[in-house]
């Protein structure tokens, strides 16, 4: 039986993510990666992917100071960025620099330092060509930053507000991992054939510069933005579902009861929003949609889903549209090389069957 896009079938044991749809649970390594987002910093929740273990103080002063040194774009890849077109879209740009990042120190079997140098380079080279497309100079790192609060430095050249360094660093530890999706499964299967972790993580960013993979906060951002107000939310939502058509932000392929990441999410852009019009228009819709796709589709469980308040709090730290799908791969980098390391531990090349639809040639067999 032909299971098409590989629904339902299982390619690979892992003890990096476990995720109930049912029940609304998203498991790193044994925990809940909400309350790893709520308790944690991103380098802790990192270390733990990548470790199995959370760091001790001495661990996580290491850990920092392998990002802090990674951080800087070395003159090449500068050099190879001015080369590239001026209206590149930012994705193409990640992963066409990571792939240049591929020297003969990256070789099979990928290393943990790998992952960290890759983890400490890609906010800096989203920074640095967001600033050069908008005729800016770039920020340089600066050494006593975290990750999370030295990449929003790097966008601004100014020093971020703490709630916004949590509600970002909250986004990006509950986007690190989860599970055997498009991206992490491109990795994998890269990997497999004994290439290497710059060849993996290209292949990664290349599935998730697609946008049925990476690109659905703006599309929750251009929706809100429609519908302006509450007044007319309940009919704008209305018109969308007569129609038979998606509302963005709602339902999952895996969740069937609420997002666990996105109830985190939500606390964090109430947070930061606090009395922000816009935030109160998210959750007037949220509640509104929720109501009609019951009425519309009963029984289907669609809720809000993590890509929903991703955009709320994306818009209450004042982040431009063009760097959702790049920051959620600044994130996601952490889960691939994870599973890089994982798939290189207990390494078998996938190479799957496809069933042949086509014409055949008329073929006559002699007798003998």
């Amino acid at each position: 039986m032909i299971q098409h896009g590989l629904k339902g079938v299982i390619a690979a044991e892992t003890a990096i993510s476990y995720i109930d749809g049912n029940k609304g649970y998203l498991v790193y390594r044994g925990k809940e990666a909400k309350e790893i987002a709520l308790n944690y910093s991103f380098e802790e929740a990192a270390y733990f992917l990548w470790y199995g273990t959370f760091p001790t103080k001495e661990e996580l002063a290491s850990l920092n100071q392998k990002l802090k040194s990674n951080r800087t774009l070395p003159q090449n890849i500068k050099k190879i960025m001015h080369l590239l077109p001026q209206d590149m879209e930012l994705m193409s740009v990640i992963r066409t620099v990571v792939s240049s990042l591929g020297n003969s120190q990256y070789k099979w079997k990928p290393t943990i330092d790998e992952a960290i140098q890759l983890t400490a380079i890609i906010p800096t080279i989203i920074a640095y060509w967001k600033r050069k497309t908008a005729g800016l100079p770039p920020v340089a790192p600066l050494e006593n930053y975290g990750h999370v609060e030295n990449y929003l430095y790097m966008l601004t050249g100014n020093k971020p507000l703490d709630v916004h360094v949590k509600a970002l660093e909250t986004y990006m530890i509950l986007t690190l991992e989860h599970g055997m999706n498009a991206s992490t499964f491109s990795a994998r299967v890269t990997v497999s054939t004994e290439s290497d972790m710059i060849s993996a993580i290209t292949s990664a960013i290349g599935t998730m510069k697609g946008p049925l993979h990476g690109g659905a906060p703006s599309d929750v951002t251009a929706m809100l933005n429609e519908i302006g107000t509450k007044e007319k939310a309940e009919s704008w939502l209305r018109a969308k579902l007569e129609k038979g058509e998606r509302l963005m932000g709602f339902g999952h392929r895996v969740y069937k009861t609420k997002d666990p990441r996105a109830l985190a999410l939500k606390e964090k852009a109430i947070e930061v929003g606090q009395d922000d019009p816009w935030l109160a228009l998210a959750l007037h819709v949220e509640e509104t949609a929720i109501q009609l796709l019951e009425e519309y589709k009963p029984g289907r469980k669609l809720y809000t889903n993590v890509e929903f308040f991703a955009a709320a709090v994306m818009r209450a730290i004042n982040m431009d549209e063009d760097l959702f799908t790049p920051t959620f791969t600044a994130s996601r980098v952490v889960g691939w090389s994870a599973h890089v390391l994982e798939q290189a531990e207990r390494n078998v090349i996938f190479r799957p069957e496809s069933q042949y639809v086509g014409s055949l040639p008329d073929i006559k067999l002699k007798k003998t």
